[in-house]
This record gives C-alpha cells, structure tokens and sequence, in this order.
C-alpha cells in the first residue's frame, strides 16, 4: 500500500495526467464521437445489475489508462482489502470502516479484535427481522390493545436521510395499510407535522442515536414521549410506543423504553454508511424483512464487484476515477444526480451526505493541508422536474456541471395512454435526450438552418461538451436499490484514497453543534456567555426581542 495519506501529486500517473489534459483539453464531445464510431458502446461497462455508460465523459481510452495507473499508484485494491479486514482505516477516530459487513450473508466468518462481527450483525438482523414481522402481524399492541398502524422514525444525519430514501425509494413494496413518517429538524414544525394526524394508540416511535444523546434527536424524542404520554396517559405505555436503535442502554431504560427492544449497532458504522444496520429498522417495517435482506443482497454483489474487479470493468472506481478527473484536471466543482424515477426523489439528497460529509476534508490523513481539489458538491432532482428548474444553468451556463442520469428500464407503475407514447417511453426518451443535448448541444449553424431571426441565433445556441455518466438498471427493486447505493458508497470510496484523505470521519460537523450548546442560555433566559462575538449577541438580543 502507499504511504498514507501522501499527496496524490506524488503519483506519476499525476504528472502524466496533468500532460494528458493538455493533449486533449480543446477535444470536444462531438469529435470524440465523430471520431470513434463505437465510443458509444466502448466506453460503457457492466456488472452487478448496472450498465454505466460514460462515454459522454470528456475522457480517451488513454484517459482511462492513466486513471487506472493512478488508482494502482495510490495502492487502491490495498485500501479496499483493508477496510474488508478490519483494519482501523479511519485514522482520526482509530475505528474500522465495516459497512460492508453489515451485508455479508449469514455463516461468513470476519474476526476483528477478536471478534466475529457478521455473527453480530446477523443476531442483530434476527432481532429487527422478529420486531417487524410482529408489528407487521399485529402481534405487536400498544398500550391499549390496538395494532400498531403507524410508525415515525426519529433521527438526524444519517439516522434519518438512509431510512427516508430507502422508504421513498420502496415504497412500491412497502406496506399500504401503515403510515411511515420521517421527524428529523429540531424545528418544532417537523414533529407537529409528522403527528397531526395520528391516533397515539396506534403509533410507534423508532428513535434513532446511538449514543441517545443527539441534541436534535432526544428533543424530537422527549417531544414524542410528551405527545404520547399526554394521550395515553400512563408512564407504561412509552414501553409499548417506543423502541431504540442505539448502543446506551442506561438511557434508553431512563427514558422508559424497553432494552430488550434496543436494536445496536457498531462503532465502525458510520453514520452516513448506516442505513442497511439496525438504523434501518423503519425501512424493515415498511417493506418486510424478506425485501430489506433483498436489498443487503445487493449492497455485498456491489461490495464484491468493487472489491474484485478489474478497474475498467469496475463501475464504482471508474465513477471514482471519473469524478476526480472532472474535479482535478477538468476543473469541474460540483456532480447533479438527475434519478429519472419519482421513487428516487430522496436520493440526491441521501448522495449529498455520503459525499460531501465524505470527502469534504481539506486535511490529509498524513496531517498536512490538501494540495488539490477535494470533493465536489452533490445535488440533484428527479426527472423530468429538474428539466423545468436548473436544467438551463446546465445546458447554457458559465459553470460546466458533470451529471450522473439513472433511468430503469422497466417501470414500476405502467401508464399507457392511448395514441401517444406512454409515460416510461416519454420519461426514458427525455433522459436519453438530455445526455445527448449537454454533449453535443447545438451549433450557430444548426441553429441559423431553422430559420431563427439573426439576433436571436446566439441565445439559442448550446455550446454542449457538458459530461455526464448513465446508469441503467432493469428495475427499481430492493436488491437494485442496494447496488446503487454501495456503487456510490465504493465511488466516494475511491475518490478518498486519490485525494489521501479520510472519508470517514466528520470533524466538520462538530463546532457548529458545541456553539449551538453554548449559545442556547443566551437565548433561553439571557445569561451571559463569555467570549461570543458581537453578532452572535445582536441576533440574540434581536431574536429575545
């Protein structure tokens, strides 16, 4: 392995990029093309479920040699073998980074510190498999005898992004007859909104922290125990209304729950990587265990895929690789996720953490400040609604946007209609479209041939030579939904490595927390803080009125 942490400047492979972008930098889109007939079917590779064509990327087959050459350089395949092992490859928390055990079939041994963890993570499975298939059955009562009918998850970061993108994403197989509601702002309108119209006997609440301690969420948490109480009436009924998905079992008893009804989890669970443990237990209530395992299926057919394949059949390095060379070499800043699949609304946003809190680091594992461009900004929208929104900015914008489009070839709820395309032939014929017009856009001269008035010619003109990545799958099922989320987890992955980062830990998100604690006094009853700026103590005099 190389030596972590290190500059990715200390690579050849990155001087020979470096000299590669230059040889081709003025190459457009549409010469590639012109000049390759097959690009089309070159550039494009398959395993695990997925097609990725990324032949509208701004990259030769000798850009991709050099990628690889660099992935090779930075000792990726070690790196992967030792986040497999066990090996602490978070460095500044001194964890292990074991998502992908969290998906490891049932009887697969991997001894860490002396312990089997997929035993663990299977006991644990078994545990929430028991839960849901109970409450599913209407085994399960609250306080009053009724069957539990509703269900709201109380969680933040990924306790609560992970389960409410899973949920959205399958909630073609998930139980019509209950009600799932996701609560994670501390602002007071999202629990009020989530239980406005719920009847307390039929409610259950899945709070989500593993430590209980999560200021948002036990506000959320105690707001929910105070609905409930309030309508329930007696202390007893938090133990049939309540359960936890963490790892502090004297506060989970403090709070009135049940311990035999706490579901763990692990350190070496990030979590923005946490959405397929224990954290998934809303997901596991809503579409049954049989479909939640469906899914861990595919998360560990993608996590051998990546661990295993060569790097240009290999779908999560070469999007890796290609986000790289767009971010440090192109020039690019940002990455658009354009799902063409309603279910897939929450994905963008789910992908914005994996990424972002990911590889937002300026620091090296080595300690010394990054000298090259990190992670980009992720963000997106489902189509065709993004195309009616911020699409202009990526067609005619100053600011070149790469995209990742996903589109299934079959749909989940058919709609023909009658002497017209139906509506997946007209979703699937505008994301094919869309691709082709950020690559090759339009010319002066194609525009002129239509017949546009002279002075209106430059405003219609689409300079294209805007990159972008297609994904296919056949159809958004729990096991497919499993695969895209490790093709993206084992991307970030990659991306780390090159840059000699750590992905995995989150020091970012901490100052703004530590001063939301010492500043609250200040606004709760006016206390003095010391050392606050005088901003900070206007809006506070300003906000007490």
């Amino acid at each position: 392995m190389t030596e972590r942490g290190t500059s990715p400047r200390t690579a050849p492979a990155w001087d020979l990029l470096t000299q590669h972008v230059a040889d081709i930098g003025g190459t457009t889109l549409r010469e590639f093309f012109a000049a390759d007939g097959d690009r089309g079917t070159a550039l494009a590779v398959e395993g695990s479920g997925l097609y990725l064509d990324y032949s509208k990327q701004r990259v030769t087959a000798d850009t991709v040699d050099l990628l690889c050459q660099l992935a090779d350089e930075r000792g990726l395949r070690d790196y992967f073998a030792a986040m497999a092992s066990g090996e602490h490859i978070n460095v500044t928390e001194n964890r292990a980074v074991l998502h992908v055990a969290l998906r490891m079939p049932k009887g697969t041994a991997l001894m860490v510190d002396g312990v089997d963890v997929v035993a663990q993570v299977h006991e644990v499975l078994d545990h929430m498999a028991a839960f849901a298939d109970s409450v599913r059955e209407g085994a399960w009562r609250g306080h009053t005898g009724k069957a539990i009918k509703n269900i709201v998850n109380i969680g933040i970061g990924g306790s609560d992004l992970g389960p409410v993108m899973a949920y959205e994403a399958l909630k073609h197989y998930s139980r019509r007859d209950m009600t799932f509601r996701f609560v994670s702002n501390v602002d007071g309108t999202d629990f009020a909104e989530a239980v406005v119209d719920l009847d307390a006997e039929e409610t259950l609440f899945v709070v989500s922290s593993k430590t209980f301690t999560t200021q948002e969420t036990m506000t959320n948490a105690h707001s929910a125990r105070s609905w409930a109480l309030a309508r329930l009436g007696s202390e007893d009924a938090v133990a049939k209304h309540f359960v936890a998905v963490s790892t502090n079992a004297n506060a989970v008893a403090s709070f009135g729950i049940d311990t035999a009804n706490m579901f763990g989890f692990w350190d070496w669970v990030g979590g923005r990587y946490s959405m397929d443990s224990a954290i998934g237990l809303s997901t596991m209530l809503a579409v049954g265990p049989g479909n939640f395992h469906a899914m861990l299926a595919g998360f560990h057919e993608m996590d051998e895929h990546a661990r295993t394949a060569p790097w240009r059949q290999n779908l999560p390095v070469l999007m890796g690789l290609l986000n790289v060379w767009n971010r440090n070499f192109l020039g690019t800043s940002s990455v658009a996720v354009l799902p063409y699949e309603q279910y897939l609304k929450r994905f963008p946003a789910y992908l914005q953490q994996l990424t972002m809190e990911s590889n937002g680091k300026s620091v090296r594992l080595d300690g010394q400040l990054v000298d090259t461009e990190t992670g980009a900004v992720f963000w997106g929208e489902p189509g065709t609604n993004g195309q009616h929104s911020f699409y202009q900015l990526i067609h005619q914008g100053t600011t070149v946007i790469p995209s990742d489009f996903l589109f299934f070839r079959t749909p989940l709820n058919p709609l023909p209609a009658a002497d017209a395309p139906d509506h997946h032939d007209l979703l699937i014929a505008n994301v094919i479209a869309q691709s082709a017009a950020l690559a090759f856009g339009k010319t002066a001269e194609e525009v002129a041939a239509e017949g546009v008035a002279p002075e209106i010619v430059p405003a219609k003109v689409m300079p294209g030579n805007r990159p972008s990545n297609t994904v296919v799958a056949e159809v958004l099922d729990p096991r497919t939904l499993g695969r895209l989320v490790a093709l993206y987890e084992h991307s970030v992955f990659t991306q780390g490595v090159i840059w000699g980062i750590d992905s995995f830990d989150q020091w970012g998100v901490e100052l703004g927390k530590i001063m939301a604690k010492r500043v609250t006094p200040l606004l709760v009853d006016g206390t003095e803080v010391p050392g606050l700026d005088s901003s900070t103590i206007a809006l506070a005099a300003r906000y007490r009125g």
